[in-house]
């Protein structure tokens, strides 16, 4: 193992990630094209009115709505057909929506095509995490599950970027060519090397775990293929069930502490801050560009999440959630303290400044921790028998708030932006002390070991 090569594991970890590049586009797209479709003046606009509140808060919300019905499918697709090709089979539905975008002349069109990029985002989030915790040694596995944030805010940065500077055609061109990249790239790297063993493959699991390592002969990785096989056989012979979620110990906590980091995720209102960008710059009337201060934002977003493939295996995972949960709490607080004050007070010449390095902080922090990490410990908590049930579940809770919150979100802003993200700090405090006290540290630690805690053994009982 030690003579294992990581270069080709994060190359694909890279590749499958386009993938999460492009979801990004789709998270991103509404800050430039929801600015242009609220305006009076409708030149620039595919539609020929101005969009009413409802419509706002559809047109930001849906997206979640397909992202929760996605992951049922996309997990048992995932085990039956493989991570890879259902992973490429994802692209259809984003190709799809941005085609029906460049169509759209109504809202309702404008709806399907954000539900189906809100479907392809469902399977992207539920198989990338699946595909690279497989991929991946124990000592990188930190650094490659944190790899997905890092394409998200990319992809959001590069509409961000490009959005309020081309035409509202342009902006689909230029999203659609993404997934079609994605596909390229992606279909020359290799299948799981757990699903294949999982599926009796093992002389392409053999293949697969050779690439992967950079090894030219199967002896250098015949210990590890072993220990690949003996989970596999382990975990099949008991074939999982949603049941089985719930009724073994350690999935049980899995599951809690999985669903909970991913709860907290939402509940922190990233949706609001990436789907309203450039209208919350707005409506807080600073002195900076709106598009810039979002440009902004977008290149705190990529440079800090830069930073936990770096940290994740060097702090751990819960350090950095602790830091990530408290540094959003101070960043909201902030932020909700500027539009209290922008209502109650004469006068805010002297805090215009504000908003900015209270959202900079709140995205450093998130995207350092509670954007990414949630992700990676999903990859690494469950064994192969549940992962793609557990997947389907971690998923669909995150974006069934993230649904929740984009769509009450233009309500709670009609009584005072203030209310709202006075909320999310309270629910990111609640999330520093279920990081404290429920999340278990799996910095160094095999899928093996994970699974041994998780069900309070340990290493001598199951070598016994």
């Amino acid at each position: 193992m030690q003579s294992n090569k990581t270069g080709r594991i994060f190359l694909a970890a890279i590749a499958v990630n386009l993938s999460a590049f492009s979801v990004g586009t789709c998270l991103g797209w509404t800050s430039p094209v929801g600015a242009i479709l609220k305006l009076s003046d409708t030149t620039e606009s595919p539609l020929d009115y101005k969009i009413k509140a409802n419509e706002d808060a559809w047109i930001s919300s849906i997206l979640a709505l397909g992202a929760l019905a996605a992951p049922f499918i996309a997990g048992p697709l995932a085990d039956k057909f493989g991570r890879k090709w259902s992973l490429l089979a994802s692209s259809i539905f984003l190709v799809t929506a941005f085609v029906l975008m460049m169509l759209a002349h109504h809202v309702s069109l404008m709806l399907v095509g954000r539900f189906l990029q809100g479907f392809g985002a469902g399977f992207v989030m539920t198989i990338t995490p699946m595909y690279v915790g497989e991929i991946s040694t124990d000592n990188v596995r930190g650094a490659t599950g944190s790899l997905m944030q890092l394409f998200l805010v990319a992809g959001i940065l590069y509409v961000y970027s490009i959005g309020p500077y081309v035409s509202y055609l342009a902006l689909q061109w230029c999203c659609l060519i993404i997934p079609l990249i994605f596909d390229v790239v992606f279909f020359f790297m290799p299948e799981s090397p757990y699903y294949l063993a999982g599926k009796g493959r093992k002389v392409e699991a053999l293949k697969s775990l050779k690439f992967l390592r950079g090894q030219n002969s199967a002896d250098t990785v015949k210990e590890e293929m072993c220990g690949i096989q003996k989970v596999v056989e382990e975990s099949m012979s008991n074939t999982g069930s949603f049941k089985d979620l719930f009724t073994n110990v350690g999935n049980r906590k899995a599951l809690i502490i999985t669903a909970g980091l991913v709860a907290f995720q939402q509940l922190s209102g990233i949706n609001v801050v990436l789907f309203n960008a450039q209208s919350i710059f707005e409506s807080a009337g600073t002195d900076l560009d709106p598009a810039i201060a979002t440009i902004i934002i977008g290149a705190v977003q990529v440079l800090s999440s830069g930073l936990t493939p770096i940290l994740a295996d060097r702090l751990g995972r819960k350090i950095i959630l602790l830091i990530s949960a408290g540094g959003m709490c101070l960043g909201l607080t902030a932020l909700g303290a500027f539009f209290y004050m922008k209502l109650v007070a004469d006068d805010i010449s002297q805090v215009l400044w504000l908003p900015v390095p209270a959202l900079v902080i709140y995205n450093i922090v998130y995207c350092i921790g509670f954007g990414p990490l949630p992700w990676a410990v999903a990859g690494e908590m469950f064994p192969p028998n549940v992962k793609s049930k557990a997947a389907s579940i971690g998923t669909s809770t995150c974006w069934t708030l993230g649904f929740l919150v984009a769509y009450s979100y233009p309500s709670l802003a009609q009584l005072g932006s203030y209310y709202a993200f006075w909320l999310f700090a309270v629910f990111c405090a609640i999330a520093f002390a279920f990081t404290m006290f429920i999340v278990m540290e799996t910095k160094g630690l095999s899928l093996q070991e994970i699974q041994n805690r998780l069900n309070g053994r340990n290493s001598d009982e199951v070598e016994q």
